[in-house]
């Protein structure tokens, strides 16, 4: 398995974890991260926890998610010289300000590093086996995906780079 590849269930400590991920790979010359968190609008409410009505769930199918994240780490491997990855995805209900993801990559110069970053996030979005809804007052409503998810990805297809 590429680097450490994980879903998550309950919070986790994302300046620890980019601390530690980063002194682990002390001889890179870059490391970049992205982390997503549960934002409060559109998608979610701003109440403080589940019982204020407010939420995101991620859902997910477990005999493929993660096989799909670990291959996902592979091609990114492949693209891009790294010298360490880190992708820990949450799942299960979260409320606003908690972190969803968190995606690290550590190379020898910041190109590869931020590109490899910049790629894992778009097709996590967008190819992985993840579902997400809300609940807000009117009770759990489904979030379909975006038409800028599917554009983000489309950005990687082999004839975007010829």
């Amino acid at each position: 398995m590429p680097g450490e590849i994980a879903l998550v269930v309950g919070a986790f400590d994302p300046a620890a974890r980019l601390a530690g991920f980063a002194a682990e790979h002390r001889d890179a010359g870059a490391v970049a991260s992205f982390l997503g968190q549960v934002r409060c609008g559109d998608d979610v409410g701003c109440g403080d926890d589940v019982d204020d009505g407010q939420a995101l769930e991620l859902l997910h199918y477990e005999p493929l998610t993660l096989p799909s994240m670990i291959a996902l780490g592979e091609e990114a491997q492949k693209r891009w010289k790294l010298s360490g990855l880190l992708i820990l995805h949450r799942i299960g209900i979260m409320c606003a300000g908690e972190p969803i993801v968190l995606v690290a990559c550590a190379a020898r110069h910041r190109r590869p590093a931020l590109t490899a970053v910049d790629f894992l996030m778009d097709h996590l979005k967008s190819r992985v086996w993840f579902w997400k809804r809300e609940k807000t007052a009117t009770g759990w409503q489904w979030i379909e995906p975006r038409e800028q998810d599917r554009t983000d990805l489309a950005r990687w297809a082999p004839a975007a780079h010829s």
